[in-house]
């Protein structure tokens, strides 16, 4: 069927760089697209709808951003962000540089001006040198200069989002490229979908050995998982090679549920004494970074061994010694340790130790959970949460803020795979809503958004996005009225720079939006509103009020805040 643009004089068809971007992403699976539109780029997301595809358009790039990266690492696809030329281009790139960080397959299509004119300055509409700003911050930034080559451009963007470690491409598209023609059959020709975008990259067997060995010869070994697990998808392969092997585990945030919070080997609750006490560690798709302390110093206590899988070889040594570096993709290492530790005899003693120590944990944690406070806190507040999510296993837990952030990871369970997404390495604030979308849209379940009042600001316009799109998704704002609490003194003549204004009414803001509200105050309230929200499926905002005095400067890593001592004793 002939699209729009008509027959030449020879009568040969014609397409265009609009046309062939969209049967270039419809030709590789795409299905949704997220982004905010406007020139040069609003035809693009008319077209996408015409075609009987989804584009879910955001009120801010950055959270269309966070929603296409989100996407990616839900389905190991690239998730797609389009958006217009500098200003809307440099708030998607916050996303993209957030997605590569975090390993997440991205793709960011931006509108661009002319390369001549960028080139000499020349003041054109929203003109920037996007390409070469946007490459530091992915891994590969590409500009495609002529309509014949948008097929291969799409292919590169996801061969390399997708291949070794996952992460950000930037795309960038001229304006006038969307707008030049060529014969229609020539420019179906261009296009193709890549063979194996992501193969398998097999550990060597020098290498298997060696892992092998040190697990072998380990009396306190430790397996920690992280996203990077999870990203991987192969679950049963993962939890085979523990319960094979009877080594405890302890996930990283979004390794949550890879297996069970609830299983018998899982030592979170004990996590201290796991990482303190452990002799040999195995690191599966997780990195010695600032969240494992960088593997150094009084959170890892005895001295150990590191196992490190990693599809990456430079990650290997970026802050402590890996005595057995498995470079290779999570599945083919995690089965390649099975076969060699087949029959291997299971640390009974540690085991029991740390199922010991984490059920003790567990019993002091439900206390303060139960315990009855004049106004909520965080441990009875989430504590109605984690029952009531505990009859919605395969609901996704979306969780962002600092004490909400925190506190949530260490109450609620999680039951199955890529069922948490949070703030990630970077520790982003505002990835709440764009990320919320991506995962009502993606998995099609129940979504519960747990959110700091303040992180809930970064991208609370978003939530108009959510109604828009009726999307079930339960938001709970944890709310004591400021940045960490909110009880610090202001001075004289301006509210403190800590604080916000107490009268702010997210239940009522939802309703103005088309979504439903409920202000609540004690935790068998939020345990009724989340599950009548859960049920019915409606967009919801939970305001939940929270004691100011809740909440500690940074969450969990004040060691990391600088405070003057100047004029202290």
């Amino acid at each position: 069927m002939k699209n729009d643009i008509q027959a030449t004089a020879a009568d040969v068809e014609l397409t265009d760089g609009f046309h062939l971007l969209m049967d270039a992403l419809e030709m590789n699976g795409i299905k949704n697209i997220y982004g905010l539109l406007g020139i040069p780029v609003t035809e693009v997301g008319r077209m996408w709808q015409a075609r009987g595809n989804n584009f879910y358009s955001f009120r801010n790039e950055q959270n269309a951003g966070y929603a296409a990266s989100v996407a990616g690492y839900l389905t190991k696809k690239p998730g797609i962000c389009v958006t217009v030329s500098a200003p809307g281009f440099l708030n998607g790139l916050t996303a993209l540089a957030n997605a590569t960080t975090n390993c997440f397959p991205m793709i960011l299509i931006s509108g661009s001006s002319e390369r001549e004119i960028v080139d000499l300055q020349q003041g054109d509409y929203e003109e920037m040198d996007q390409l070469n700003i946007a490459r530091p911050h992915c891994k590969a930034s590409f500009r495609i200069n002529r309509v014949e080559d948008i097929g291969v451009a799409v292919v590169r963007a996801i061969r390399t989002a997708l291949s070794g470690r996952p992460g950000g491409v930037y795309l960038d598209i001229p304006a006038r490229l969307f707008s030049t023609t060529m014969p229609a059959e020539e420019g179906k020709n261009s296009l193709w979908v890549p063979v194996d975008p992501a193969p398998a990259q097999i550990p060597g067997p020098d290498a298997v050995k060696r892992a092998v060995d040190l697990i072998k010869g380990a009396k306190k070994p430790l397996i920690l998982l992280g996203k990077g697990a999870a990203y991987a998808q192969c679950d049963d392969d993962i939890k085979a090679l523990v319960e094979e092997t009877g080594i405890p585990f302890t996930p990283m945030s979004m390794a949550k549920g890879l297996i069970s919070d609830t299983h018998p080997q899982c030592g979170a609750a004990a996590r201290s004494m796991v990482l303190q006490e452990s002799d040999v560690v195995v690191l599966i798709g997780a990195r010695l970074n600032w969240l494992l302390s960088h593997g150094k110093g009084k959170t890892w206590g005895n001295p150990k061994k590191f196992i490190q899988i990693d599809i990456q070889a430079n990650e290997i040594d970026s802050n402590v010694q890996i005595h057995a570096p498995l470079v290779g993709d999570v599945q083919s290492c995690v089965n390649a340790l099975r076969a060699g530790l087949k029959g291997m005899a299971k640390p009974t003693e540690w085991m029991n130790a740390v199922a010991e120590k984490a059920s003790g944990t567990r019993a002091k944690l439900a206390s303060k959970l139960s315990t009855a406070t004049p106004v909520m806190n965080y441990h009875n507040s989430l504590g109605a949460i984690r029952d009531v999510l505990k009859n919605y296993p395969d609901s996704i837990l979306v969780n962002e803020g600092a004490n909400a952030l925190d506190n949530a990871r260490m109450v609620i369970d999680q039951y199955q795979p890529r069922k948490r997404v949070d703030t990630g390495t970077w520790g982003v604030m505002g990835v709440g809503m764009g990320s919320a979308v991506a995962a009502a849209v993606e998995s099609g379940k129940p979504v519960v958004a747990v959110c700091g009042d303040s992180a809930f600001g970064f991208s609370g316009m978003e939530y108009e996005t959510l109604t828009r799109y009726n999307l079930p998704v339960t938001v709970v704002i944890m709310n004591n009225g400021g940045i960490y609490r909110g009880d610090e003194a202001s001075p004289n003549h301006q509210f403190s720079c800590m604080l916000f204004n107490p009268n702010t009414r997210y239940d009522l803001f939802s309703k103005s939006l088309g979504g439903e509200g409920v202000r609540v105050t004690t935790p068998e309230e939020l345990a009724k509103a989340l599950e009548d929200s859960i049920k019915s499926g409606k967009t919801t905002i939970i305001d939940a009020i929270i004691d100011p005095a809740a909440g500690v400067e940074s969450g969990r890593i004040g060691n990391l805040n600088i405070v003057s001592t100047i004029g202290k004793k």
